[in-house]
């Protein structure tokens, strides 16, 4: 009796667990129905969240951000920039967007899906003004470029908070024939400048960049639209609402060797080349004010700020010189000597050392190089003892991906510099 008991209350034992199971489901499947419908209502309000970000965003563009001139062309609206398309030049005499806060969390990556921009009435460029693309027997593509970059002139990323406003960022209409090394190296640290300020500061950016036109440019040759101009300048020109500031930039199109303070320069002198009158909404006692500003400093990181200006090169000794002339020697096979203040120092996982002068990294300028084996020619650690020094160092300078760079092999070829 006492077993039938047993197999009994186990059996009912059984029954509850399986019941109490039964229910856990039940709840599960309830709660995962909930979070369904949450995620469904969480997606509609991002969505319609957007919409009216970006009307904001083209709100504000209307009101500072579209420039007045005598200038003619069509100008157009896309979901978060406006462009004047010039004709003449195939491509925008401006393109006016808005660096959001929203950067900070965005998400999404460039699409690389450059595409025609229907809007444009005259029809703007194509890839054919760029390059050609042939399909070769095995399916892949085969490239004959022309030489220059399709550059953006509103960056992508800055609009990669929003799916919607970055694919837009790639049409032809917001492009413009750029040197490689321009696009990507010299433009493209203008350009992640005031992503890092946004980020640092959460202050919003009206921006408006364009090329320097004129009737004197070269043509793309081979281009199908044969009026695509190539620009010799680039002008960017900024403010900030928030914290009442504004700075400019001209900038050559070729890989600029100066840092990107050597480039800074008025709004006022942009307008002067330009022919535009720029951020015209602002209020005039405001906008006098600011539109004549030239202060790098507060456009740059914390970090950026531990640069220092180079040494004057008049008060330097005969062959002598500042890390701003350093890249006119590289690659010549001259011994001179570069002067500068030591600003950061790395000791790599290899035992290299890598000293910055004057800028620091990834933004250097000039970087003095000793490998590990030469590390035993020094009576000093240079990694600790040459900290915010004034050094200048003897020898032969070098391009190692367009930094002025010096290899050094003993203390011999570092002094101490005595301004």
């Amino acid at each position: 009796m006492k077993t039938i008991s047993l197999i009994a209350a186990l059996f009912l034992f059984g029954l509850s667990l399986q019941a109490q199971t039964d229910n856990l489901d039940q709840r599960i499947k309830q709660i995962e129905s909930k979070i369904n419908e949450f995620r469904v209502l969480l997606d509609d309000a991002t969505e319609e969240m957007e919409v009216f970000k970006l009307q904001r965003l083209r709100n504000l563009i209307q009101l500072y951000g579209i420039p007045t001139s005598n200038q003619t062309g069509q100008i157009v609206w896309h979901s978060a920039m406006a462009l004047q398309y010039n004709e003449s030049h195939e491509q925008a005499n401006w393109v006016s967007h808005v660096i959001s806060t929203d950067i900070s969390s965005g998400k999404f990556g460039r699409t690389n899906v450059f595409l025609i921009d229907s809007l444009i009435k005259t029809g703007s460029t194509e890839e054919g003004d760029y390059f050609i693309k042939k399909t070769k027997p095995d399916g892949t593509f085969a490239y004959d470029g022309f030489g220059y970059d399709r550059g953006h002139l509103a960056p992508s990323a800055d609009f990669r908070w929003s799916a919607k406003a970055l694919a837009e960022s790639f049409y032809y209409s917001n492009m413009s024939p750029q040197k490689p090394d321009f696009n990507r190296l010299s433009w493209a640290k203008l350009e992640d400048l005031f992503r890092a300020y946004v980020d640092l500061y959460q202050a919003e950016l009206i921006v408006t960049t364009g090329p320097i036109l004129s009737d004197k440019l070269p043509k793309m040759e081979r281009a199908i639209n044969k009026n695509l101009s190539i620009p010799e300048y680039y002008f960017k020109a900024v403010v900030d609402l928030k914290n009442k500031r504004a700075i400019g930039f001209i900038m050559p199109n070729k890989l600029c060797e100066l840092p990107l303070e050597n480039y800074a320069v008025s709004v006022d002198s942009i307008e002067s080349v330009t022919q535009l009158n720029l951020f015209s909404g602002i209020v005039d006692s405001t906008q006098t004010r600011i539109e004549t500003q030239t202060d790098f400093l507060p456009w740059i990181t914390a970090k950026e700020s531990a640069n220092v200006a180079p040494l004057d090169p008049v008060k330097l000794p005969r062959k002598h010189f500042n890390t701003n002339q350093a890249a006119i020697y590289k690659g010549q096979n001259d011994v001179i000597s570069v002067c500068g203040t030591v600003v950061g120092t790395k000791l790599s996982a290899k035992g290299n050392i890598f000293i910055n002068l004057d800028r620091v990294f990834p933004n250097q300028t000039f970087t003095v190089s000793i490998f590990k084996d030469n590390t035993k020619n020094f009576s000093y650690k240079p990694d600790d003892f040459l900290k915010g020094k004034i050094i200048c160092v003897k020898g032969k300078v070098t391009d190692y991906n367009g930094t002025a760079t010096m290899n050094i092999v003993n203390e011999n070829s570092i002094e101490i510099y005595q301004p």
